[in-house]
């Protein structure tokens, strides 16, 4: 695959789930796939970033929401991308409640095993999209 998947986190400032979900986009693109992944900042998107719109179009995304509003997975549609799939750390926290995130500015380790649990999630379907376009 040529191509890059895009990461497009919330950017829900203030917010211990928000925090969660930069930290695993982060972990995702510098440390696990970045060869493969690339993080597009969602308020680069709501400032209508030409760059920002151009990888979203050409690229298929995944989006990592902090809560319920949903909002990278809405912006990465409404700038004309495709998601390929969503993330909710809600629902990832669901599945791991041993790990219990606190901290907004810096998460305790309960956030930062969270954080690596759901990197790990996210670069599983990268793996697997990149095998779906090499096939």
């Amino acid at each position: 695959m040529n191509r890059k998947v895009v990461v497009v986190p919330c950017s829900g400032i203030g917010k211990t789930y928000g925090t969660v979900s930069r930290e695993a986009a982060y972990e995702v693109v510098d440390e696990m796939r970045p060869d493969t992944a690339q993080l597009v900042a969602l308020s680069m998107l709501v400032l209508g970033d030409e760059t920002a719109r151009a990888a979203i179009s050409a690229n298929p995304a995944i989006t990592i929401d902090g809560c319920k509003l949903a909002c990278a997975s809405k912006m990465v549609r409404e700038s004309g991308g495709t998601v390929a799939q969503e993330f909710a750390v809600l629902d990832v926290y669901r599945r791991y409640r041993q790990f219990k995130p606190q901290g907004i500015a810096e998460l305790n380790e309960g956030g930062q095993q969270l954080a690596r649990a759901l990197a790990e999630e996210v670069s599983g379907v990268i793996d697997a999209l990149q095998g779906e376009e090499d096939a």
